[in-house]
């Protein structure tokens, strides 16, 4: 009974068309960010390594090298501050997280690309 309760107030915080987009995938991630008054748009570009949770708690990680440091954020899909998600390119990969870019650098964290019929 608890559980049936917690989805219904769950789905009312759904986003209701969420991207589709995979472990791989290079992904345009835009973020509504408020500076003052104003409020932006920022675009973080970067291969989605992980997705985790389900419901309201689904997240994922993007990962993009900045001045050859690696950076990574974790995005919450259904948040109100992401604004879209926009798939650039897809990637074939054979696993569920791909931590293991984390320690490549340079031509190695490149993927193969899927290719799209």
């Amino acid at each position: 009974m608890s559980q049936e309760l917690l989805g219904k107030v769950e789905q009312s915080s759904l986003k209701p068309e969420v991207p589709h987009f995979e472990i791989g995938d290079i992904v345009d991630v835009h973020t509504k960010i408020r500076e003052g008054e104003k409020e932006r748009i920022q675009v973080f570009t970067g291969t989605v390594i992980a997705r985790s949770g389900s419901g309201t708690r689904e997240m994922f990680t993007v990962r993009r090298i900045v001045a050859g440091e690696g950076v990574e954020r974790k995005f919450p899909i259904h948040s109100p501050r992401v604004a879209d998600i926009v798939v650039v390119r897809s990637s074939v990969v054979r696993r569920a997280k791909l931590y293991y870019l984390r320690d490549r650098v340079g031509k190695a964290v490149r993927l193969k690309e899927r290719r799209r019929t």
